[in-house]
């Protein structure tokens, strides 16, 4: 079954307001020209008017904190996930490592370490 849109905050209304003078389900739906089972669960099943709310678990990132995260990290690739903790911390926000890393990665910014090199020697430094 395909999305369909949200019913307004007016025609809720106008569906409680009709419910409560006495019409029945299929008059509110041919006078409104909305759909029977949308009275029916408007009302009957939530018993009010106001739109129901979305599950999930809220961001704990607001986009703005994302972007500085990002800025912070594009201006020096050195710095840690722990310092970026610590500069949230600072601005009031409660965050840890993970989340830290999750959203970097999802921009595309992986932590990598750079490859053991064996040092220089003098005929290396002559050449």
């Amino acid at each position: 079954m395909g999305k369909s849109k949200e019913i307004s905050q007016d025609l809720r209304k106008k569906i409680a307001g009709l419910h409560k003078s006495g019409s029945s389900l299929g008059a509110i739906s041919k006078r409104l020209k909305v759909p029977c089972s949308s009275v029916q669960t408007i009302y009957k099943h939530h018993g009010t008017t106001q739109p129901s709310y979305r599950s999930g678990r809220r961001r704990v990132l607001s986009p703005r904190d994302e972007c500085t995260l990002v800025r912070k990290v594009q201006i020096n690739l050195r710095t840690t996930a722990k310092d970026l903790v610590k500069m949230l911390d600072e601005t009031g926000t409660k965050v840890s490592i993970s989340i830290v890393k999750g959203v970097l990665y999802q921009h595309n910014l992986k932590g990598r370490s750079a490859r053991k090199k064996p040092p220089l020697q003098n005929c290396h430094k002559k050449a």
